[in-house]
């Protein structure tokens, strides 16, 4: 059972956590949005709340990997280091930072013309230390090999994770890691869990390969894409792990299902995208919180029958394996976007944009964790709680 830590939010009251069995931070994919997820990280870590178990896709993988892959007093610096590599561009031409730092800071017409650009330059250049443009350019027609059948070459990314992960912190059980990726050939959505293999670079790469930009990844003669094209939240593989155990869950969420009607092109390629890979996190906690209050029913219900029948009907039995009385709490923290960012968010890497994601997953966990009673451990029919610190706040507005 993981130890209740305590922990010391902004507003400076100190709070213990209950007894939860487990803690899980559950990462989504997003590309360039990822930083949210290091700035949601800083600040569980400077509450004192250390997940035992991970779960991540596409870039929430590779976010994944240099956590799990890092002690703890390394893993801010190095997701700071990541982070920072892989927003500057691949060959180095762009435009000065100062210059940018003064222009970003006008208005948010300048921020979105300085994001178009930074955003252009990813996809001429590439970004250091994760892809390059292909030269030359992958045939459209003619055969070739599935590791270049790509626009962009991701061998730099395996170096960069080499370089900042300790794979073998990774595999040594102190931490349950899990990563999705999707099967080319049979088109089956599966997990790299560190519980049933030894998970390597080539696993947290497959997670991340978002076709037609990567590559696939072969890992064991098979090879795998981007776990997003099929789920991009792996929140019910947390919730669903056998034994269950009581569980704390933060859902950091890069894609808003919620959004507004397009008024023009560039909006309705962005809505798309917000659709296509928010994966309705709310409707799947709906569900896990309805299969839950079905486990609870059930265990109540056995309660009432005596010793010697549970164990002598078959549907008894077959009912205490479906039965649970264990608790889940889901705290959400979705990114919203800035009034700036267009439909090219995912892939605009620049460093002043990636600070302000951080700063804005940084704010929204200190904000979470001021509201201590919301991370107590359920107490209602389902045994299933759910918590949004955006969606607070907007129900405080409209109340008033």
């Amino acid at each position: 059972m993981t130890q209740a830590p305590t922990f010391q939010p902004k507003n400076g009251v100190k709070t213990e956590l209950p007894p939860y069995e487990t803690i899980a931070l559950v990462l989504q994919g997003g590309g360039a949005l990822g930083a949210y997820q290091a700035g949601v990280y800083e600040g569980l870590q400077e509450a004192g709340i250390e997940p035992d178990c991970l779960a991540g896709i596409s870039i929430g993988a590779l976010n994944t990997a240099i956590i799990a892959g890092n002690k703890p007093a390394d893993r801010v610096p190095k997701l700071r280091q990541f982070w920072d590599t892989i927003c500057q561009p691949y060959f180095g031409i762009t435009m000065p930072y100062m210059l940018q730092a003064a222009l970003f800071q006008v208005n948010d017409m300048t921020r979105e013309a300085i994001s178009a650009f930074n955003a252009s330059n990813a996809v001429l250049q590439g970004q250091a230390g994760f892809f390059r443009p292909r030269f030359p350019p992958p045939p459209q027609f003619s055969p070739g090999l599935p590791e270049a059948a790509s626009y962009y070459d991701t061998s730099a990314l395996r170096d960069t994770l080499h370089e900042l992960c300790d794979f073998d912190r990774i595999n040594d059980g102190a931490m349950r890691i899990a990563v999705g990726a999707v099967n080319l050939t049979s088109g089956n959505f599966v997990y790299f869990d560190n519980t049933k293999t030894t998970l390597r670079a080539e696993h947290f790469m497959a997670s991340g390969a978002l076709p037609p930009a990567f590559a696939p990844v072969e890992i064991d003669g098979q090879f795998y894409w981007d776990g997003g094209l099929v789920s991009n939240t792996p929140l019910a593989y947390v919730l669903e792990q056998t034994p269950r155990k009581d569980t704390l869950a933060f859902q950091v969420d890069l894609w808003s299902a919620r959004g507004n009607v397009p008024t023009n092109m560039g909006e309705v390629s962005d809505r798309i995208n917000e659709v296509r890979y928010s994966s309705r996190t709310r409707n799947v906690t709906e569900q896990m919180r309805r299969l839950q209050y079905m486990r609870h029913i059930i265990s109540s219900l056995l309660e009432r029958i005596p010793e010697s029948e549970r164990s002598s009907q078959l549907a008894c039995r077959l009912a205490e394996e479906m039965a649970s009385s264990k608790r889940y709490n889901v705290i959400h923290l979705i990114y919203r976007n800035r009034p700036y960012e267009q439909h090219y968010k995912d892939h605009q890497f620049g460093p002043l944009t990636m600070k302000e994601h951080w700063e804005s997953g940084l704010e929204d966990i200190r904000n979470t964790l001021k509201h201590s009673d919301r991370l107590a451990m359920p107490d209602n029919l389902t045994g299933f709680s759910t918590y949004d610190v955006h969606r607070d706040e907007l129900e405080q507005k409209n109340q008033r």
